[in-house]
């Protein structure tokens, strides 16, 4: 199918963020904006969620670093060994 050249305008910071991405993933914007259109025709819908994220960024930020092992609470083997520990505080 033969291409046709459009123009779009997005903001140039937007715009740079989103070419070095889309390098890093091996493709250029023009891919990645055709990857995009063609998913929405087959969908017929934007092919993601648009709206206010679900919860705050602490919340993503906390679910981050659970993945990450990073600002964890000490574990216990049991709730006997929990206990014990808190109580050795007092």
């Amino acid at each position: 199918m033969p291409m046709v050249s459009t123009s779009i305008k997005i903001d140039a910071k937007t715009k740079k963020e989103a070419q070095e991405l889309f390098k890093d993933m091996g493709m250029s914007l023009t891919t990645a904006v055709n990857i995009f259109l063609k998913q929405a025709v087959r969908e017929q819908r934007i092919p993601f969620y648009v709206g206010q994220p679900k919860y705050k960024e602490e919340v993503y930020q906390a679910m981050r670093d659970v993945e990450q092992g990073k600002n964890l609470s000490k574990s216990y083997r049991s709730a006997k060994e929990m206990i014990e520990d808190i109580l050795k505080d007092e």
